[in-house]
């Protein structure tokens, strides 16, 4: 769940704010769709910096894919000895 605070003091537009609101309440899919939609738009410069940083905040970091690839060959290896043995 998204700590409070982190919503800009001024957001550029309704879209927006309600974006910003979204993130905040917890429903990050939510906030980055929305984003989405409004840089579709063609949005003005403020609203397009705005949902670039919100999707920036959101975006998963590389390092949990990389985490998670090491995990599995570790589960895989686990599992072939494991079956070796029998």
């Amino acid at each position: 769940m998204a700590k409070g605070g982190q919503t800009p003091t001024d957001p550029a537009s309704p879209e927006m704010r309600a974006a910003w609101k979204r993130m905040e309440a917890g429903d990050v899919a939510g906030a980055r769709r929305e984003a989405r939609r409004i840089l579709e738009a063609s949005p003005s410069p403020e609203d397009r910096s705005q949902a670039e940083e919100l999707l920036r905040r959101t975006r998963t970091p590389p390092a949990v894919y990389g985490f998670a690839v090491l995990v599995l060959a570790i589960l895989a290896l686990l599992v072939a000895l494991a079956l070796s043995r029998y």
